[in-house]
């Protein structure tokens, strides 16, 4: 029987498609994939999901679902429970991560724990974008996600950040790249160590 292959899914929370934030992840998946590892962009610009409930729905189902069906949360979800890595990318939006990747965070967290806790010992790692200030909250805020489903987190030459306003700014934070390819490896380098 075939191994099923490694795969890391990718989360743009930014509204904006194919902006900063989706260039630095895409550096990352870059790294990813020449290591042989699957990967998955999903730009969530324009998708429709909503903040958790607090209905405990997935406490009383326990069928790996969010209570709510009117959105994208329960497709999200499956992509995180699926995958063996998971990256969140996220804009700095006053000095914190977007409405759109928060939703997620909170909704996939409650779900997962009251799974048997789904995402424990899967690769989760952050990557933010940010114009000025306000990147290592962003940072930190979806860190905690990871931290509390009992995830690893790579690290990587720096923080996982990318300077830049416009799209394609990003481009010119050199250090920032090298941070991204450096998170790349290291992730996969992990997700083997995992694998083995």
């Amino acid at each position: 029987m075939q191994a099923k292959p490694t795969k890391v899914v990718a989360f743009n929370g930014s509204a904006r498609k194919g902006g900063n934030t989706s260039i630095l992840l895409r550096y990352v998946l870059s790294e990813l994939e020449k290591e042989g590892i699957e990967t998955e962009l999903i730009e969530m610009s324009g998708a429709k999901i909503h903040g958790c409930l607090s209905c405990r729905e997935c406490s009383k189902r326990k069928d790996h679902r969010c209570g709510q069906i009117n959105d994208m949360g329960n497709a999200y979800i499956e992509k995180m429970e699926h995958a063996d890595g998971i990256l969140l990318g996220s804009p700095t939006y006053v000095a914190d991560v977007t409405p759109e990747i928060k939703a997620l965070m909170d909704r996939a967290c409650l779900v997962s724990k009251s799974n048997g806790g789904f995402l424990r010992h899967k690769v989760g790692a952050a990557v933010v974008a940010v114009r000025r200030a306000g990147g290592i909250h962003t940072f930190d805020s979806l860190n905690h996600f990871f931290l509390i489903s009992e995830m690893m987190i790579p690290g990587s030459t720096y923080w996982n950040i990318g300077y830049g306003r416009e799209i394609g700014d990003v481009e010119k934070d050199e250090e920032g790249i090298e941070t991204m390819k450096a998170l790349g490896q290291n992730m996969a380098w992990l997700l083997k160590k995992i694998k083995s």
